[in-house]
C-alpha cells in the first residue's frame, strides 16, 4: 500500500533551486534510503515530507490526501522527525520522554519508558539521569525514543548514526529494524557506506534531483 506520494515537488529559496521536480512513492512498512553528495537536497526532501518546510511547487500526499489538508499536529505525530543534532530539552531524560504524553493529554506511562529504554541498552536507572551528563549516543537514543513511544506511521531520520561509535550505530540499526517489523515505514538519509551497501531500498539525489 502506497503511503507517501510526492508529485513533481520542487524546493526554492530565493533564487536557488535546491529540489527539482521529485517524483516519489513510498510504500508502507518499507525502509527508504537516501543518499548522495552534501548540499544535494536529501535534508530538505525530509523536511517537506515532515511538514516543515512548505514546496514551493508539486503536491504531497498522505493517505491520498493533501499534506496540507491535514491539521499539522496531527500529520506530525504520524509523520515524525528525528534531527541529525539531537535537540533535547528541559533536565532529564524523564523530561524527554514524559512529552509525547503531555502534547497528547495522556498521563506519563513509566513502565513503557523503561520497556523503552531497553530497547536501546539503556538501564531504567537512565530515566531519571541529568541530560548534560549523557554522552552523544545515548542523546541520539533518547531523542529517537521521544519519537517512537506512540509509533508513527512515518519515521524520517536525519543522518541519525553520524559521528556515532559502532555500538551505538548497531543499537539503533537493531532498533530501526524492530520499528519495521511493526509496521513502521522508515525513510532515512545517510552517508554511511555500511548503511548504503545494506539498504533495501536506495535512492540518489544529486543536484536536487532523482539520480536514475
Amino acid at each position: 500500500m502506497t503511503l507517501l506520494d510526492l508529485n513533481a515537488v520542487s524546493y526554492q529559496t530565493g533564487p536557488r533551486l535546491i529540489l527539482d521536480q521529485i517524483t516519489l512513492s513510498v510504500v508502507k512498512g518499507e525502509i527508504l534510503t537516501l543518499t548522495g553528495p552534501s548540499g544535494g537536497g536529501k535534508s530538505t526532501l525530509l523536511r517537506l515530507i515532515a511538514s516543515l518546510l512548505t514546496p514551493t511547487s508539486g503536491v504531497i500526499l498522505f493517505h491520498d490526501k493533501e499534506q496540507s489538508n491535514y491539521d499539522y499536529t496531527e500529520y506530525r505525530q504520524q509523520v515524525s522527525y528525528c534531527f541529525q543534532q539531537p535537540s533535547l530539552f528541559g533536565e532529564t531524560v524523564l523530561d524527554n520522554l514524559a512529552f509525547p504524553y503531555v502534547i497528547r493529554d495522556k498521563e506519563p506511562d513509566t513502565e513503557n519508558m523503561l520497556t523503552h529504554l531497553q530497547l536501546v541498552d539503556l538501564p531504567k536507572e537512565y530515566l531519571t539521569k541529568q541530560i548534560t551528563e549523557l554522552s552523544g549516543g545515548e542523546r541520539q537514543r533518547v531523542a529517537l525514543l521521544r519519537n517512537i513511544l506512540f509509533l508513527p506511521q512515518v519515521l524520517l531520520l536525519d543522518e541519525v548514526t553520524a559521528g556515532l561509535d559502532e555500538q551505538t550505530k548497531t543499537i539503533i540499526h537493531r532498533l530501526i529494524k524492530q520499528l519495521q517489523q511493526k509496521g513502521c515505514t522508515i525513510i532515512q538519509v545517510t552517508h554511511d557506506e555500511s548503511e548504503i551497501k545494506t539498504a533495501e531500498q536506495l535512492l540518489v539525489i544529486k543536484g536536487g534531483r532523482l539520480d536514475q
